[in-house]
């Protein structure tokens, strides 16, 4: 790749460029701060970025179609631009830019979790299955994604119900005396104690697998098959077994299976759009079963075209680590065609995009799109609440402007024993939990809440402080705590230079629990009603700081708690120490292994 900058191109300065090259690449217009405003790629750098200028009889007139350019051009100072090898390279590295800097006129698909999916660990000998956050390209098997994760959850029970596999994570040995409780209750095969063989544990994993998979006829025709065999060896505890699992698979298939003519896996993407606010619902079929739908909401998209949001959409819900379907199902055409191409390099299969103008898969767009449209009229409705609460609170301690970001700090320790500290994030009606952040105290000893909390708030927006930085403050800093806490807070923002609102909030003493709000400069808090919308999200926002400050907390004492046990035996090194502490749930089972083995 080559990197080139083009200076000075913005409004009333130098005309229009002319020594792009003539190749594919990624431009990046900057303005003269050196801020990214916009990232986009061409098939023809010199053709895309003279696109923006036309030439008239005065100088330059830019050729902007909507206000949104118009105001982009406007700030240009620099052009830079990225020759790339070809049109899918720069699709990646478009993506890969977009992503690490989020320009300020590119469509940003703001989502911060990882899609929850079950996951088959067929690696090991007696595979399990677990729920996790992330797809990866392993060994083991990925089912999903479900969406919302409760969904998930729910096919995790019925499959436990269905297919008895082993639910822990340890070593299995066959060699432990008792099995767990789930065995007691049919929900384990108890492979621990050698009570099932491998081969036969794998005949049940096979069953689960195409449960998932989506071979019904296949998998109830063997299971037909199995009964009658034992049915025929007199083995009838095991017929009656078999026969229930299969009234089971049959119950959970006609509530779960949608009419499909294909049994392949299927994203369906619709939008509906309302003013500057759109969603996209993007529905998840695998195998002819819906595993979930998903929405995402924009409010800033006044002037910008259907085809460049959905652009945008698919480039960046498929960038990440997310299983990619055999199939896209899209409403309208998008930008760049080579998308698809890009998709079927990253699964190694041919993906195809489709603009479904009939039949079946025309009925899932639309479905798709009425349900956007609920969703999006449901979040306005709630948007307009939320509003109504922020300006309650931005009058009641007097703020200047709507709080429309809130970070919120908290401090958990025992004694001073681990101490940390958290920071939760809120936007919108939501949590932003990519932005959450968590700190091991450092510098303080023992029950010292307020040193915690100063350290906490210097470490944080020391790297905040200065002009620079400044656009990056939060409308308000709420820390969990009265008078003292609040007075530490305000005693780091003014050693650091930094004008920002903060308050303290805390319960008040005795018998009366109402929720008290401390503020800088006056002497009595203000006294909450109970339930009223701005108590209840406050309490929302501090206790989502405290549960995170206090999973953190937990997890570092149960970690100091595991290593201390296993320190105490001789012959266990670092190497081995790590590898106990990766593979067992707790101590005693690490204990237990080392024992059995020594």
């Amino acid at each position: 790749m080559k990197m080139d900058i083009l200076k000075n191109v913005g409004a009333g300065l130098k005309p229009a460029p002319t020594n792009l090259p003539d190749s594919p690449g990624v431009y990046l217009m900057k303005d003269a701060d050196g801020e990214i405003l916009y990232i986009g790629k061409a098939s023809s750098l010199k053709d895309r970025v003279r696109s923006y200028f036309q030439k008239a009889s005065r100088g330059v007139k830019f050729n902007a179609p909507t206000l949104k350019t118009t105001a982009m051009l406007e700030q240009i100072a620099d052009i830079e631009w990225i020759v790339a090898g070809s049109d899918l390279e720069a699709l990646i590295l478009e993506n890969n830019l977009i992503k690490k800097h989020k320009p300020k006129y590119n469509v940003i698909l703001r989502d911060d979790k990882n899609y929850p999916y079950l996951k088959l660990s067929t690696d090991e000998d007696f595979p399990r299955f677990s729920i996790v956050r992330r797809y990866k390209k392993d060994k083991a098997l990925y089912f999903g994604p479900y969406v919302p994760a409760n969904a998930l959850r729910e096919t995790l029970i019925v499959i436990n119900k269905i297919f008895p596999l082993r639910k822990c994570k340890k070593a299995i040995t066959g060699r432990d005396e008792r099995p767990c409780l789930n065995y007691q209750i049919g929900r384990c095969l108890a492979p621990c104690c050698g009570k099932i063989s491998k081969d036969d544990y794998y005949k049940i994993v096979k069953d689960a697998r195409l449960f998932l998979e989506g071979k019904d006829k296949e998998l109830l025709k063997s299971l037909n098959e199995k009964m009658e065999r034992e049915s025929e060896a007199l083995n009838f505890e095991e017929a009656a077994k078999t026969r229930d699992r299969i009234k089971k698979i049959e119950r959970v298939l006609e509530k779960q299976r949608i009419t499909v003519t294909e049994m392949i896996d299927q994203d369906v993407i619709g939008m509906a759009r309302e003013g500057g606010n759109a969603n996209i619902q993007i529905l998840f079929i695998r195998n002819g079963m819906m595993t979930g739908r998903k929405d995402f909401f924009w409010d800033d998209l006044k002037d910008t075209s259907n085809n460049e949001v959905i652009t945008s959409f698919v480039e960046q819900f498929y960038r990440d680590e997310i299983q990619i379907p055999d199939e896209v199902l899209i409403p309208i055409e998008l930008e760049d065609r080579g998308i698809e191409g890009w998709l079927s390099q990253r699964k190694e299969k041919q993906v195809h995009i489709i603009i479904p103008k009939r039949g079946h898969k025309a009925s899932l767009i639309k479905l798709s799109e009425e349900n956007a449209l609920i969703r999006l009229n449901e979040a306005l409705t709630e948007k307009k609440k939320y509003e109504l609460i922020l300006n309650e609170l931005k009058d009641m301690i007097s703020l200047q402007q709507l709080p429309r970001r809130i970070e919120a700090f908290d401090i958990s320790n025992i004694s001073g024993s681990q101490a940390v500290g958290s920071m939760v994030v809120w936007e919108g009606e939501w949590p932003k939990k990519s932005d959450y952040r968590r700190f091991k105290i450092k510098t303080v000893h023992g029950a010292d809440d307020y040193g915690m909390m100063k350290e906490v708030l210097h470490r944080y927006y020391s790297k905040l402080a200065g002009a620079l930085h400044a656009a990056s403050l939060p409308d308000l800093v709420m820390i969990d705590g009265g008078r003292g806490q609040l007075n530490t807070a305000l005693d780091v923002f003014k050693e650091l230079g930094i004008d920002i609102k903060v308050i303290g909030i805390a319960k008040a003493r005795g018998d009366d629990e109402r929720e008290r709000i401390f503020l800088p400069n006056k002497d009595e808090p203000i006294e909450l009603e109970p339930s009223s919308p701005v108590t209840l999200l406050l309490q929302r926002i501090r206790d989502e700081s405290h549960r995170f400050a206090i999973s953190y907390h937990r997890k570092l004492m149960n970690k100091r708690m595991f290593v201390s046990v296993l320190d105490d035996i001789k012959g266990i090194g670092p190497i081995r120490k790590r590898k106990l502490l990766k593979t067992f749930e707790s101590a005693e089972s690490a204990v237990k292994a080392v024992i059995r083995h020594s």
